[in-house]
């Protein structure tokens, strides 16, 4: 019988979760072959970093705590240095997105083996993405070699993120699985991660937020952020995430806050052309899923719009016409007008 074909590939991918978790990752550098580790991170996983430094040991060979958003080549540049001054043949990123960015930078640049041991919600652990950004411009490829050897996700490494960064970084996750949702190469499988990812962060953030250092509510949270992370993998974004890598490259904005930012106003651009992404998420939360996230994006103590991120009035149609210009696949049709009306909006 004639018919479309559909091809799924699944990614190996080790991951261990729970609390305490991060405790082991000497054992899981030992199984990768690793002897001398750099471990990358940003300042603000500090307390985090410091547990890791501490489980690793003698294998812990140097450190780099300057990674940033959207992997500038030039930071990596400064990481290669300290590689090769110290002979460094394992790498482990402990943080959000940046950290992780840039131990796959490291690893695309030398080979060596990497484990993530993400402090966030961000999902990049679970991909075999890389985003790097070079004189404002942010390029992305994909290559299964990028992704990490072993995930570590501990709750207790979450604990002390604040309640803003929370609900940010978890708008993050979200995003990844209901654009997964809309996807052209969607299948049952992604289609049954993102409902379940969409659903967790939907139950859990609420209870993280009224309750930061719960770690069973902060596990949960995790468990679908992982989820959302794993459809990040496996299906390809669209216009949502075009938004977040041209604006965030362009301007050098927070990626949470730019995804927290776009998320309800891309919904509404794209649902009606996405049916069965939209009776997934009213079966999920009710007649109106744009509604319910506008409302976690308008309770975020900090920016809501991109005018209050400082970005320029006057850049949007410069914005608008790069993405339509090369658009990701996307249910809708893209133009530099409709694009510059939806970033107007959110502006």
């Amino acid at each position: 019988m004639d018919g479309v074909v559909i091809a799924h590939e699944t990614a190996p991918a080790r991951v261990l979760i729970g609390q305490g978790a991060c405790d082991r990752v000497a054992g899981e550098v030992e199984r990768l072959g690793g002897e001398r580790v750099l471990l990358v991170s940003t300042p603000s996983a500090a307390a985090a970093s410091e547990r890791v430094a501490g489980a690793l040991g003698t294998c812990l060979a140097a450190r780099f705590d300057r990674a940033a958003p959207h992997t500038p080549v030039t930071v990596t540049a400064q990481a290669m240095a300290v590689v090769e001054a110290t002979r460094t043949d394992c790498v482990i990123a402990i943080g959000g997105g940046s950290a992780i960015g840039l131990a796959k930078a490291v690893s695309a640049r030398t080979g060596m083996p990497q484990i993530a041991v993400p402090t966030t919600y961000a999902g990049s652990e679970a991909t075999p993405v890389l985003g790097e950004t070079e004189n404002g411009v942010k390029t992305t490829r994909r290559d299964p070699a990028l992704a990490p050897g072993t995930i570590i996700y501990d709750p207790d490494l979450t604990l002390g993120m604040p309640r803003g960064l929370t609900r940010t970084s978890a708008m993050n996750a979200l995003a990844h699985a209901v654009e997964a949702l809309w996807a052209p190469d969607a299948t049952r499988l992604t289609d049954a991660l993102a409902t379940e990812a969409v659903d967790g962060i939907l139950r859990a953030l609420p209870e993280v937020l009224a309750d930061p250092a719960d770690p069973d509510a902060r596990g949960q949270l995790q468990t679908a952020a992982w989820l959302a992370g794993v459809c990040l993998a496996q299906t390809r974004m669209g216009l949502h995430h075009q938004l977040a890598h041209v604006l965030g490259g362009s301007f050098d904005l927070p990626h949470a806050e730019l995804h927290t930012i776009l998320l309800d106003h891309v919904m509404a651009y794209n649902l009606p052309s996405a049916p069965g992404a939209l009776a997934r998420l009213t079966r999920l939360v009710g007649p109106n899923p744009v509604q319910v996230v506008a409302r976690l994006t308008r309770e975020y103590e900090g920016p809501t719009t991109l005018g209050a991120l400082g970005i320029p009035l006057d850049g949007l149609r410069g914005i608008a016409e790069r993405v339509a210009a090369n658009p990701y696949p996307n249910p809708r049709p893209l133009t530099a007008d409709a694009v510059l009306d939806l970033l107007e909006r959110a502006w």
